[in-house]
């Protein structure tokens, strides 16, 4: 018997919009059960976009064959003919259609100089399944060797075969066909060197000695991770105060069965230090999804200071303005079955600081036990994951 279909977060939106994510997310699928009877042109069948590369007008006249009363159209792999936009825009000003725009990058979006709908269509993201979508079936364990693509939760004995495919994949359409570096090989070396690096402070220098590539490709390099939303960023938090604070961002993947393919270790046995960076990729997708599909636009960054001191995740909840302080939430993330003291230590020391107001202090372990210690809330981690996804944590 099939397995009953994950219901995902994201609800459909009242206007037009932009669906990007990763491949192998689950974007087309949701697309046709959000939009059964709407008109779906997909620029993966050759010959409708060799039709519409040709003569992107064209689109004009599919719609107008469409009843009006089925008002959405959804194009599919957008990013293939960038000038459609065009006339998508036309469309939408002139013709009453709302339109689902759905990619796995905006790169050639930009690159293409594309009008990209400012003001007249929202940008969504998916991603691969979080603990809100999976619920009973959650397997943090799993989560943290193989991940949670669709593909994999769906067939987890195939999990190291699903993600190499994944990665080659991945390289052969949207490297090799797009044209996005000049040289494979370059770009496979960094890949690599990136998958280990993965939940680590980014020093470009390091990273580009260690795969052999030029400085200066590094930035480049990572812009297309970024762009093609198989990685993120996240930024060191400055409050501004009165110790020397370090500004380097870290990279995440995101998702860590998808690190572990790009740093060629789906056949290894994956060490403790790798797994508590899987963890942390893990927690980061969560507030990812729960910031994205609330519509919360929360900064999350970490903190880290000269003396090394660190915390994983800071959420400003308020931002600092004239005469009011930033607000923020503070998560320390730890692969461990007992809280140490030591482990909230620089969670503390930052609530003492007088220029920003700390609203809550949470440990996250792989323990089964909850604890308070003082102003310390320390939680499991899938207790958390619930909490967060109910609304309690911000």
């Amino acid at each position: 018997m099939a397995a009953k279909p994950v219901a995902r977060l994201l609800a459909v939106p009242a206007r037009s919009f932009f669906l990007f994510g990763p491949r192998g997310t689950g974007k087309s699928t949701w697309l046709r059960q959000a939009f059964p009877k709407s008109l779906y042109l997909d620029l993966l069948d050759t010959s409708l976009a060799l039709e519409l590369t040709r003569d992107p007008h064209r689109l004009e006249a599919l719609v107008a064959h469409h009843p009006k009363r089925q008002e959405w159209v959804v194009l599919d792999e957008i990013q293939k003919i960038p000038a459609l936009l065009d006339e998508v825009h036309r469309l939408m000003e002139g013709g009453g259609r709302r339109f689902a725009l759905c990619g796995s990058s905006a790169r050639k979006l930009k690159r293409g100089g594309a009008d990209l709908l400012a003001g007249r269509a929202l940008t969504l993201n998916m991603e691969g399944f979080s603990f809100a979508e999976l619920k009973a079936s959650y397997d943090w364990e799993r989560a943290l060797q193989w991940g949670t693509l669709p593909m994999v939760h769906r067939e987890p004995r195939h999990a190291a075969d699903i993600l190499n495919a994944y990665v080659h994949t991945y390289i052969r359409e949207e490297i090799k066909e797009e044209g996005i570096v000049r040289q494979a090989p370059p770009f496979l070396r960094f890949l690599q060197v990136a998958g280990l690096f993965n939940g680590q402070t980014v020093n470009a220098s390091n990273i580009a000695r260690e795969a052999g590539v030029p400085r200066a490709s590094v930035d480049n390099y990572f812009s297309i991770l970024v762009d093609t939303l198989l990685g993120h960023f996240l930024p060191a938090y400055q409050p501004g105060l009165k110790v020397r604070e370090r500004s380097h961002s870290k990279f995440y993947w995101f998702d860590p069965g998808v690190a572990r393919a790009a740093a060629g270790l789906l056949f290894e046995p994956l060490d403790r230090t790798w797994k508590g960076w899987a963890l942390e990729t893990l927690v980061f997708h969560e507030l990812r999804v729960y910031n994205e599909v609330r519509r919360k636009h929360r900064r999350i960054a970490y903190y880290r200071t000269a003396a090394g001191t660190e915390v994983d995740f800071v959420i400003e909840t308020r931002r600092r303005q004239p005469g009011v302080r930033s607000s923020l939430v503070c998560i320390e993330v730890k692969l461990a079955e007992r809280w140490d003291r030591s482990f909230d230590r620089a969670m503390r020391d930052l609530a003492k600081q007088p220029e920003i107001e700390v609203k809550r202090l949470i440990g996250v372990y792989t323990g089964s036990r909850r604890y308070r210690f003082e102003d310390v809330e320390v939680i499991p981690l899938v207790e958390f994951f619930g909490e967060l996804h109910e609304g309690s944590v911000f």
